[in-house]
């Protein structure tokens, strides 16, 4: 709401009032030139205005300009966003958001508002969390303009729509969302519309507090939007009919409704032939079980099933555990703690001492708490093959979440052994169950089982076996292409 509209009612809320409470600001600047052929007072933000569309096209027009009308000047100036009004409120938000305001007189209740916002973003450059040997490699970047310009360049059809949104009581945040009609599920579009029209909020910094906002259980770690910083995913999953969301001020777009496997495919996986994508996403599915479930495994076969332990391996545990004042579960633990606390302080840290902190620090402190009796080494290349495996995720949200879940997974095992893994895993996939996404499925098409969809969930098979869009989708369009292949054609010298 505009601070004039929350004064008394008995004030004059004029157009002078306004430029004297934005005068208290110091970057405020209200200029008046007497000199010129018709007198004229220039007000605007100098941190918003690109002072060379200023000094190249409006200056030097007014300083030559016999104009007495403010109709007449808004057609006679050589630019496109010009308005006319004396509503306050538009005013305000136009000069708040790179505009600058022409008067004939400083009491005047009328002014010209000339766009002039100074557009300052960085430049498209590599994806650095979802980099690929194979394929574009441009990223999105903080600016919403050149977002929606990477994605429109790449779907030049009139069917792509963009619904803006200004989110943010404070921050007054664009928010685009954007999908492609007729090929979009209407009921995916409404959700997402009325989740971000819903939202009431002080200040929009980043798409990830948009994602929080609107997910169907903000109690659970798994995220239920991916996270993508490539345009080329973006449009990928806008053809499938998914939705994408991007915020001005993020270089990252939110895509929904998703399910669990999306997470766990890397966009290269369809740069590749099928046969080797297919085996780096098992590789994946199997690296982040063996990341949740290899130390609590350690834990509850040591504390409660050494009878599974085959006797040549049983001497070797024995002997490196032999001097360990510590049970399993509290070595197991600070050894998971301490790689948490690596991971943390070489994200935290300038890249280049936070790699040095990473590769010395694991070193060091795993070689001394070896030597010092604290840990087996057995179990230091187990949590450090865990951590390793958990790094193998393309989604770095969903890292996170197996992060967190293998602490309950030890606590379990510690509790109850293997039998207390079978119990957190129960409770896992009833919350996995449970779980939704826009309100579609997350676990689909394990449940509900869809056999269609598995032609591009553990394993990526070949495209033409793939001529539908995906069922959890619900898009009105079902068929992406024709699935009939080429007829083989004999060679010209046979």
């Amino acid at each position: 709401m505009s601070w004039f509209k929350k004064e008394s009612k008995k004030e004059d809320h004029s157009l002078f009032k306004v430029i004297q409470h934005f005068k208290k600001s110091g970057d405020f600047i209200d200029f008046h030139n007497p000199q010129s052929p018709v007198p004229y007072w220039i007000s605007y933000f100098g941190s918003l205005i690109d002072v060379e569309i200023l000094h190249r096209d409006i200056l030097p027009f007014l300083n030559k300009s016999s104009i007495k009308k403010l109709d007449e000047l808004k057609a006679a100036l050589p630019i496109e966003n010009v308005t006319v009004t004396s509503d306050l409120e538009v005013i305000q938000k136009m000069m708040l958001t790179g505009s600058l305001l022409i008067r004939f007189t400083e009491k005047d209740s009328h002014g010209v508002l000339v766009k002039a916002e100074m557009n300052k973003a960085r430049e498209v450059t590599i994806p650095e969390e979802e980099f690929s040997v194979v394929g574009p490699k441009e990223s999105f970047v903080e600016s919403l303009t050149t977002n929606l310009n990477l994605v429109r360049k790449r779907l030049p059809i009139p069917q792509l729509e963009i619904r803006e949104f200004l989110i943010g009581t404070l921050s007054q945040t664009r928010v685009a969302v954007i999908y492609i009609a007729g090929i979009a599920n209407e009921e995916n579009i409404n959700t997402a519309l009325q989740r971000v029209g819903d939202i009431q909020f002080h200040q929009i910094l980043d798409s990830s507090y948009i994602a929080q906002l609107i997910s169907d259980n903000d109690n659970s770690p798994f995220p239920q939007l991916i996270d993508t910083e490539r345009p080329d995913r973006a449009v990928g999953v806008l053809a499938e009919g998914s939705i994408i969301i991007l915020v001005d001020g993020s270089p990252h777009a939110l895509i929904g409704p998703t399910t669990l496997v999306k997470f766990f495919s890397a966009l290269e996986d369809y740069f590749l032939n099928w046969q080797l994508a297919s085996v780096l996403r098992i590789i994946r599915l199997f690296a982040v079980s063996f990341s949740i479930l290899v130390s609590p495994v350690y834990v509850a076969v040591l504390n409660y099933h050494y009878e599974l332990i085959p006797k040549d391996l049983m001497a070797t545990l024995v002997s490196s555990r032999s001097l360990i004042p510590l049970p399993p579960f509290l070595e197991a633990l600070v050894l998971e703690l301490a790689i948490e606390l690596l991971r943390e302080a070489g994200a935290r840290l300038p890249t280049k001492v936070g790699q040095t902190i990473g590769i010395v620090g694991g070193i060091v402190i795993g070689t001394a708490s070896v030597e010092a009796g604290l840990t087996s080494n057995i179990l230091l290349i187990i949590v450090a093959l865990a951590a390793l495996a958990s790094f193998t995720t393309p989604v770095y949200k969903m890292s996170n979440a197996i992060r967190l879940i293998r602490f309950p997974f030890l606590i379990f095992a510690e509790l109850w052994g293997l039998v207390g893994i079978a119990i957190a895993f129960t409770f896992l996939m009833g919350h996995l169950l449970r779980l939704t996404s826009f309100g579609r499925p997350y676990l689909e098409p394990i449940y509900p089982p869809r056999f269609e969809d598995l032609k591009d969930a553990f394993l990526r098979l070949p495209f033409k076996m793939q001529p539908k869009r995906p069922i959890e989708l619900q898009s009105p369009d079902t068929i992406k292409f024709s699935g009939k292949a080429a007829k083989q054609k004999k060679d010209i010298d046979e």
